[in-house]
């Protein structure tokens, strides 16, 4: 039997459908959230994408509220992680334990850890050590954990969300370069403007807190992460990102002079794969199904930032991510 193709009406629908749910699901954070539009947006790229999230930002600025209001936006199981320079693999993943049958006797167990959950906060995950950071390795990229050569399946949608200070603060450790590369966005949470504290301030000293209610189940989000990857790209807007993420790679013939002279390494694959999920999404919030060089523009900052390896000159001279990526932008023609 044969499925008949989308016609043009199916598609329209489909966007519009798309487009509604997210337009209801960035509201219903709004409640909670003041400001922070662009992290907000960034948060529901990566849900949508199928990756992870990495926030960055001073204590206080709202981090662990943004996944705590997604979590009671969806429909979905949600544990948090308090990451501490404490903490085991064990604690994270699970562990066998051993049981008392009925009958008296004796067997092992297996114990879920809070991984087990649709929507994970690991919050201030760089105050972990880097042993318990690498517990998240398999769970992010393959969607499963094993102990004791058993392999046990998270249950789809899998979204970590992970909180972490500035590296600049005490009690910090960097994380592992293979685990941020396993996160689709690495989004800067700001300091709020003066009109939002004033907001801040009515919401959370006032005896009114707004309370944020379900507004989509995970069983629609997985349905949303199918559509996103039906979104047509043309070639050269594919090229176009090719480039862009060869232009981070010292040794490449794309790179610019601030990419030779500060950086180590480029960017993985996995940050192209990041690219172009995300400036899908971005049409679709647009309500386009087809992605333009400015939606690969728009995200290309926080798929690539984190996965950008200074050398020792761009590390001793305070160089940030972001301008060299602002330059490779500015540099990389769109037709090659």
């Amino acid at each position: 039997m044969t499925t008949a193709a989308a016609t043009p009406r199916d598609v329209e629908a489909s966007v519009s459908e798309f487009t509604t749910d997210l337009r209801r699901l960035r509201e219903e954070i709004g409640k909670m959230m003041v400001g922070q539009q662009e992290i907000i947006e960034g948060v529901i790229m990566c849900l949508l994408g199928g990756g992870h999230a990495l926030l960055e930002g001073v204590p206080g600025l709202g981090k662990t509220m943004l996944v705590r209001t997604l979590a009671e936006t969806i429909h979905a199981t949600f544990s948090r992680i308090q990451f501490t320079p404490d903490l085991m693999p064990a604690d994270i993943v699970g562990t066998n334990v051993i049981v008392e049958d009925p009958g008296g006797g004796k067997r092992f167990e297996f114990q879920r850890g809070p991984i087990f959950a649709n929507i994970v906060l690991a919050d201030e995950i760089n105050r972990a050590t880097p042993k318990t950071q690498s517990a998240l390795l398999e769970a992010m990229s393959e969607g499963s954990v094993t102990v004791a050569k058993q392999t046990w399946k998270l249950e789809k949608p899998f979204f970590v969300l992970a909180t972490q200070n500035p590296l600049e603060m005490e009690g910090t450790y960097p994380l592992p370069e293979a685990q941020l590369d396993r996160f689709f966005f690495k989004l800067i949470v700001e300091f709020p403007d003066h009109d939002d504290l004033h907001t801040i301030l009515d919401r959370t000293t006032s005896d009114e807190v707004p309370q944020p209610t379900a507004v989509i189940d995970k069983a629609r989000i997985v349905q949303m992460r199918e559509l996103v990857r039906k979104v047509p790209l043309a070639r050269a807007i594919q090229d176009y990102a090719v480039r862009v993420l060869q232009a981070t790679h010292p040794e490449n013939k794309e790179a610019t002079p601030t990419s030779k002279k500060y950086l180590r390494y480029g960017a993985s694959p996995r940050g192209l794969q990041a690219i172009i999920l995300a400036a899908k999404i971005r049409a679709l919030l647009e309500n386009r199904f087809a992605v333009s060089i400015d939606d690969v523009r728009s995200v290309a900052a926080p798929a690539l930032r984190h996965r950008l390896i200074l050398n020792f000159e761009g590390e001793a001279e305070g160089v940030k991510a972001d301008a060299i990526i602002a330059e490779i932008l500015k540099s990389t023609k769109e037709a090659a």
